[in-house]
């Protein structure tokens, strides 16, 4: 492409993924002093004083703000889809913290994820999810807020609900009943943990993107960082490289998701493997993009 990158997306990073060895303040800095990124995403903040820090850093970036409550749903293992109620409603309310907290930053939006797939449960799963969904959403849209729903694999490693791209879209369709401001968040590193094309997803998907994610997995069983762990670009078994990377872009277009009056964020999750250096791994996926971005060809579609 003869645009620059910048002109259809917005450019970001996930602070907690790339520099997993600073602290987030030391992430933050290192982002918002690099004019290459338009974004960051932050997860849930230790204390009020620490968010307070980083607000003030963020007030000056010209970044834009992004929140992301996977890490909590994660580390407290909450469970938005959960059959027993007392489960999901504790799932539900820590999540609404995070809208509060996600405000005061001046994102526009919380990125959450589904709670734990079973096959036998998947159907009363999915409508606890939705009432969950219909919580926040309303919560969301009280403070002119969105919430997207992150597509995880269902069988490999984080084992969530949604889960393959037909079922998130059956979700999305769902939503959009009652909810104006509900999204999904795709990751490029997550279609292969959910044995999907990257086409087909990004075709099923299209109607309800509202931020995207792009990185690299090893699925092949038995391999080094086999899983949902992010490795760099290019690693041994992985999963995404160049040509990936080429083949989601020219999907992304093909699907009228090249935005220049309301770019959609795309950000890096990439984490350095083992002793691999977070400022070299984050400058390899540069390349990377630079590459990928520099294949696309300028035809129409």
């Amino acid at each position: 492409m003869k645009e620059s990158i910048h002109r259809y997306f917005q450019l970001g990073v996930i602070q907690w993924m790339s520099y997993p060895r600073r602290s987030v303040l030391e992430g933050l800095r290192a982002v918002a002093a690099d004019p290459d990124f338009d974004a960051v995403e932050v997860g849930p903040f230790a204390s009020a004083k620490e968010r307070e820090e980083a607000k003030a850093l963020l007030a000056s970036s010209h970044l834009t703000v992004c929140f992301g409550a996977q890490p909590l749903i994660l580390r407290d293992k909450l469970n938005a889809n959960a059959l027993d109620e007392g489960e999901r409603l504790r799932a539900e309310e820590a999540l609404l913290h995070c809208i509060d907290e996600a405000q005061d930053l001046g994102a526009q939006a919380v990125a959450i994820m589904a709670g734990k797939w079973a096959e036998e449960t998947q159907e009363e799963a999915f409508w606890q999810l939705v009432k969950t969904l219909n919580r926040l959403c309303s919560y969301a849209g009280e403070k002119g807020m969105g919430i997207n729903l992150e597509v995880f694999d269902y069988d490999l490693d984080k084992a969530v609900l949604i889960g393959p791209a037909p079922l998130a879209s059956r979700l999305a369709k769902e939503m959009e009943k009652t909810q104006k401001n509900f999204g999904l968040l795709v990751d490029l590193s997550h279609i292969p943990t959910t044995h999907e094309e990257i086409p087909e997803v990004i075709r099923i998907l299209a109607p309800y993107i509202r931020h995207l994610h792009m990185g690299n997995a090893v699925v092949k069983p038995g391999a080094e960082a086999f899983g949902d762990l992010h490795p760099r670009f290019g690693f041994p078994e992985g999963a995404n490289d160049v040509p990936e990377l080429l083949t989601f872009f020219r999907a992304l277009r093909a699907e009228g998701l090249f935005r220049p009056q309301a770019p959609l964020v795309l950000s890096f999750e990439v984490k350095p493997w083992k002793d691999e250096e977070e400022d070299v791994v984050l400058a390899s996926s540069k390349r990377v993009l630079r590459r990928a971005w520099a294949q696309l060809e300028d035809e129409e579609v």
